[in-house]
């Protein structure tokens, strides 16, 4: 009885891993500049180094040979990183012209830089699993769709990033991908042979470390915000509008989706992959970028505000679309 009401307070509470971005950004605002340029350990290295450690372990835990096994399936795939890297940021190009030049402008942004990143890893994959679709694209295209990012975000922020007020030194944003992004990941896949399975093993622990990565980012980034007055500047109603845009966002994508592979006479397994791994969005990769992209600026968090509001939707949304096609499933089976 006392294991079943435990159960149910887990399933009213929120994602722990949320509840932990939740206090860093109350601890921020309460004690801003833990960690700070001059302290002995300096926030802002210790994060460039975990991340860097945090896509070594990627690339570790990536297969090389199952990547290449499950090629075979292109329309799926192709799909899916259509929607992710292109039809996800041309339906926020289509604004633009609304909101360039206008106070509003670094909103879109926020939004756009949300658009742009790769899909989800771990949540697509359990979500397709409990609705019943195709486990091993799942898998492909939630692990590419990290590796295609790493390249395409910046390429699609560098047409924006340049016209912002603040100096954006792109040529160093770009060097600081390839040491702490580019060459880890590629490292991680070269050792694969050698420590892929330790790291399968220890998949929970790495999974502790990358969320203590994510973690310090979002503090330091709400930290530095809080310092310099960011969010004082943005009235309230702005924030729910761009909550009110980025479900929005999400609904247009997943019906449009659902539309889509209607057409493409995919079975009901790929469908739900599809579905489930072309409309989501990484907080994980977010975080990162953020801590990548805006090292150098105080307007990191207000890029990670959409990411985080997506994130919380599309989990609490996408869960019960998947139990409701595993019910639907095993009622067709009886």
């Amino acid at each position: 009885m006392f294991n079943k009401f435990l159960h149910a307070i887990r399933k009213v509470l929120p994602d722990g891993f949320i509840l932990g971005i939740l206090a860093m950004i109350l601890l921020a605002k309460i004690i801003p500049g833990i960690g700070g340029d001059g302290s002995l350990l300096e926030l802002s290295v210790i994060i460039k180094g975990g991340i860097a450690l945090l896509f070594f372990f990627y690339g570790l835990k990536l297969s090389p040979e199952k990547l290449k096994n499950d090629l075979s399936n292109w329309r799926l795939h192709l799909l899916i990183q259509v929607i992710t890297f292109l039809i996800f940021p041309l339906l926020l190009l289509l604004f633009y012209p609304i909101f360039k030049g206008s106070e509003q402008e670094i909103l879109w942004l926020a939004v756009f830089f949300l658009a742009a990143l790769p899909s989800t890893v771990s949540s697509s994959v359990v979500m397709v699993s409990i609705a019943g679709g195709n486990i091993p694209s799942a898998i492909f295209n939630a692990s590419v769709s990290g590796v295609i990012g790493i390249i395409l975000t910046p390429a699609w922020m560098g047409l924006f990033l340049d016209q912002q007020a603040e100096a954006f030194a792109f040529a160093d944003v770009i060097r600081d991908l390839v040491i702490q992004i580019l060459i880890p990941v590629t490292a991680g896949l070269i050792m694969h042979r050698f420590w892929g399975n330790w790291a399968n093993r220890n998949k929970s622990r790495i999974s502790l470390f990358d969320k203590s990565v994510i973690l310090a980012i979002v503090y330091r980034s709400f930290s530095d915000s809080f310092l310099n007055g960011i969010f004082s500047s943005i009235p309230g109603y702005s924030l729910l509008i761009l909550s009110a845009c980025v479900i929005a966002l999400f609904f247009i994508v997943f019906e449009g989706t659902k539309y889509i592979i209607s057409l493409m006479n995919f079975n009901r397994e790929d469908q739900i992959t599809v579905l489930f791994c072309g409309s989501k969005k990484s907080l994980v990769h977010g975080s990162v970028m953020v801590g990548v992209l805006f090292a150098g600026s105080t307007l990191g968090s207000l890029f990670l505000v959409p990411v985080m509001i997506y994130h919380a939707f599309q989990l609490f949304f996408i869960s019960i679309i998947a139990r409701k096609f595993s019910l639907e499933s095993r009622v067709k089976h009886l």
